[in-house]
Formats: C-alpha cells, structure tokens, sequence
C-alpha cells in the first residue's frame, strides 16, 4: 500500500516535471519568435523593404488546416480521456494528416512566392522575403517536432499505453501542438498587418 501511494507520488511529480520543462521551452520559443519579428519590425525602415507584399494563398489554407488540427487534437485527448479509445485514434490520426497537410501548404506557398518574382536569397533575393522564408521556416521546422511527438501519440495510443487516467503524454503534445497553432495564427496576422 505505502509503496503503492509512493508510486502515484512519484509520478505525479515527474508529469509535473515533465509540464513545466514543456512551458519552459514554450516561453523560450515564444521570445525567439519575438525576437524575429521585432527585427521584421525594425527592418522596415530599410529603403529596400517592399511594403506591398501579399501573403499567398496557400498560407490562408494553412491557417484553416492548423486551426482544424488544433481542434482535432484536443477532441482526441477529450476521447481519451473518456474513454473512447478508437474515436481518439482517428482524431489523432487527422490531427497528424492536417499538420502533414500543413507542411505541403507552407511550401506551396513559398511556390507561390517564388512565382510573384520574390526570391529568398540570391542576388534577386529582398529583405522582406528573406525575413519571411526565415521566420515562417522555423515555425515549420516546430512544426515537425510537433508532428514526431503525434507520432509518438498514436503509437503509444495504439499500444494502450493511455489507460486508466495516464494521459500525460497526449497532455504534452496537445499542449505543443495548441502552441505552434498559437504561433501560426500570430505569425500570420503579424504578416498580415505589419507590412
């Protein structure tokens, strides 16, 4: 019994652990984003800056699909959690497809950049593509860390590693995962907005 109460002690302070290293890393993320388009902010003073860029198209569908995927992760813990282990499955499994799908629009749009006559390096390359091929790079390079730890999910789910309550690790990746949405939605309307 005493080692029983020893073990549930032990791993509700390892989740804890384990939550606060996530946020740690989240807060640390957040203030590189911060720093990349605080210098987007200052760079705009350049007299090379172009201010009449356009976001293309396919970033709008990326926005639809990663708001769809933050939804569909956080139905498939809620499943989980009540206990409806196949209809958690397929939402995380759609959850995976959307952010797969996510990663095709981004380039996409690149695509569609690259085809507007804007290049991101070379000598007919701008500061304001460059800025925006590195900042919208690094949330895709996130992007496919969130996509390893639903990776993880899925398998872990499939093995029923999720049973009685022990959810921790679909916490941790719905929290990333809600995370690199947060950072899109924000990405975008910065882009939007600030030109």
């Amino acid at each position: 019994m005493a080692k029983s109460l020893f073990n549930a002690a032990e791993e509700v302070k390892v989740g804890r652990a384990k939550k606060n290293l996530l946020w740690f890393g989240i807060i640390s993320l957040t203030m590189s984003f911060a720093g990349l388009t605080s210098a987007y902010v200052v760079s705009k003073e350049r007299p090379d800056w172009i201010s009449n860029f356009e976001i293309p198209p396919a970033f709008y569908v990326s926005l639809v699909l990663i708001l769809l995927s933050s939804l569909t992760i956080h139905l498939g813990k809620k499943a989980v959690q009540k206990g409806r282990d196949s209809q958690g499955m397929i939402l995380f499994i759609a959850t995976f497809l959307l952010g797969v799908s996510f990663v095709v629009f981004q380039f996409v749009g690149f695509s569609e950049i690259i085809d507007s006559g804007y290049y991101f390096t070379g000598p007919t390359s701008n500061i304001t593509t460059s800025f925006i091929y590195l900042v919208v790079l690094l949330h895709v390079a996130h992007v496919f860390g969130g996509l390893i730890s639903l990776a993880v999910v899925i398998y872990n789910h499939y093995k029923q590693n999720y049973q009685n309550g022990k959810t921790l690790g679909i916490e941790l990746a719905a929290t990333f995962w809600h995370f690199i949405d947060a950072v899109w939605i924000y990405l975008f309307m910065f882009l939007y907005f600030v030109k």
